[in-house]
């Protein structure tokens, strides 16, 4: 989980759009549509109905977030899979939605709640909703000259359409310039604010898991907080990731908690880390197979401007978990 401003712990997590499988869902475009999502909490419904266009870009994101958290895990026993089953990704993670919560659900929740904000901006940006447009309060000259415009991200609609505090986009914002002059010169240069790619979201989102820190909850006054559980441990900020329920190993498959477990998943039999057949069968073993695969090779630049390659067919071993 991300922990609330000023310690607080926050007993809910608006931004889990996620848990109504709305990436399943084709369109949503009337109000009646937001009563039949499964997985909304109330408070979800009304905003939908509120919202109904931008409930499309919401879906996307929810796409977006489960795309990203599946290549950040797809070397590691957790490996963000879906279920066609309420929750989504198995109880394991939403434990997080009252107090405690796993290190996996602290990402789930981050990298949903990121997904939907980026999908809501990049909407807005491009012109697909009514309620909001670019950010025109980007303008002026910039220190370094050049002529604030262009079409701004409008960042600030976005995250609090997902209600919550997304860091790793807010602080990755970039600029991007266009230059005018005669025969391509940059005599004026005009630039605007952007959203970085979303793997870069993902990527700060996956080290601050990697950098999670174990909290326990305690009671100063009449308010919750969290507080580092080793005292040993620096004290955590709002922007990092913070758990409380240490997380299960994901071996075997747990079919009530929605643990898939490793069984047939590939494996790195020279590998050491998390991926390598040790770590990732969790000590049972593995099946080895030789399999044909078709690569491309012998790729050659043709002017212009096209590259041709041809196929090329060899045989490798392929390793699963027993």
């Amino acid at each position: 989980m991300i922990e609330g401003r000023a310690g607080r712990c926050e007993s809910t997590f608006p931004g889990s759009w996620y848990l109504a499988k709305l990436s399943s869902v084709g369109s949503i475009s009337e109000e009646e549509t937001c009563e039949k999502l499964k997985g909304l909490i109330q408070r979800q419904v009304q905003i939908c109905k509120r919202n109904v266009e931008v409930m499309d870009s919401v879906r996307r994101g929810a796409q977006l977030a489960i795309d990203e958290c599946q290549y950040q895990f797809r070397n590691r026993r957790w490996n963000c899979s879906t279920l066609d089953t309420l929750p989504v990704f198995g109880k394991v993670v939403t434990q997080g939605l009252s107090v405690a919560g796993t290190r996996e659900a602290a990402f789930v929740y981050a990298i949903s709640s990121a997904g939907v904000a980026f999908a809501v901006t990049r909407a807005c940006s491009s012109g697909e909703l009514e309620k909001c447009g670019c950010d025109r309060t980007v303008h002026g000259v910039g220190p370094e000259g050049f002529q604030w415009s262009g079409c701004s991200d409008n960042i600030a609609y976005g995250v609090a359409f997902s209600q919550s505090f997304v860091d790793a986009i807010l602080s990755n914002m970039r600029v991007e310039c266009k230059c005018h002059g005669v025969s391509g010169s940059c005599e004026v240069k005009t630039c605007w604010k952007a959203m970085p790619p979303f793997r870069k979201v993902g990527n700060v989102l996956k080290e601050k898991f990697d950098g999670a820190t174990e909290v326990e909850q305690k009671k100063i006054g009449s308010t919750k907080v969290l507080v580092p559980k080793n005292s040993q441990f620096k004290p955590h900020t709002d922007d990092d990731l913070v758990y409380l329920d240490p997380s299960p190993d994901f071996c075997d498959h747990d079919l009530k908690s929605g643990v898939l477990g490793t069984a047939g998943r590939q494996c790195n039999k020279t590998s050491k880390a998390i991926d390598g057949c040790e770590l990732m069968c969790c000590g049972r073993g593995f099946h080895t197979e030789e399999v044909e695969v078709v690569d491309r090779c012998s790729c050659k630049f043709h002017w212009c401007c096209y590259v041709k390659c041809k196929q090329c067919r060899k045989v490798v071993e392929m390793h699963t978990c027993r």
